[in-house]
């Protein structure tokens, strides 16, 4: 345990960071889930609402700093290649 007043602080910090970033990769895991399941359904707009909405927390999550850009580059693509597969088939 810290016995510096400004470590105290940091970790504080630290941890209230952390438990942010573990939500922002926890609801990405979600909306992704979801968006696979409307896929499935064959909703078009619902698909492409679903998408637009998890490659805005994507984003927002690489601005924050929960996610590095390639790791989000990956689950983007992930998703518009899921989102893709629908109008194909």
């Amino acid at each position: 345990m810290a016995n510096i007043t400004q470590q105290k602080k940091r970790i504080r910090t630290a941890e209230a960071e952390r438990v942010e970033n573990l939500r922002y990769r926890s609801t990405i895991k979600t909306l992704t889930k979801r968006l696979a399941t409307t896929v499935e359904s064959g909703d078009a707009a619902s698909i492409d609402t679903e998408h637009r909405n998890l490659a805005k927390l994507i984003d927002r999550a690489v601005t924050r700093g929960a996610l590095h850009k390639n790791t989000a580059a990956r689950k983007k693509s992930q998703a518009a290649r899921l989102a893709a597969s629908v109008s194909n088939s």
